[in-house]
């Protein structure tokens, strides 16, 4: 396992460049975010998150690309370094709405659901930060959803 240093440290190198990013997260929120998650690795086709299935997990991508495949298996989008998946089961409180699929090697930070919990009970701002964040996300995500519809 790499020192989380070395985890933070990748993380912020690709958080300037990621298309959705979780843009409203403080460097400091970040070494938290890390603190608290473990580096893990998907090899090519292998699934990150299961539709139907709770994980209790999300997902930042580090490094690698992943598709995201919609129950009729329809490649919904594709997410590179800095972006985040499991994020809508996380706000639910439950099941997965998609599946996640490495499309390369992948490295990412798994953050527990808990983790995340314990996180926001200590820190609310950085909480208020996340949930932000998310939102904006997922508001730009629907945006290119409806505008490809067109």
């Amino acid at each position: 396992m790499q020192p989380r240093d070395t985890v933070t440290d990748r993380l912020l190198s690709v958080l300037p460049t990621a298309k959705n990013r979780l843009e409203y997260l403080t460097p400091n929120d970040w070494a938290l975010l890390a603190d608290r998650s473990k580096l893990v690795t998907f090899t090519k086709d292998e699934v990150l998150i299961h539709s139907g299935k709770q994980t209790r997990t999300v997902y930042v991508v580090v490094n690698g690309t992943a598709r995201v495949e919609g129950a009729d298996k329809a490649v919904i989008a594709t997410l590179g370094p800095g972006e985040v998946c499991g994020e809508m089961a996380f706000l639910e409180n439950g099941v997965a709405a998609a599946t996640v699929t490495a499309t390369n090697n992948v490295e990412a930070c798994a953050i527990e659901w808990s983790g995340l919990n314990d996180l926001f009970e200590l820190f609310p701002h950085m909480g208020s930060r996340f949930y932000r964040s998310l939102a904006v996300n997922l508001s730009r995500r629907l945006r290119e959803q409806i505008s490809s519809k067109r």
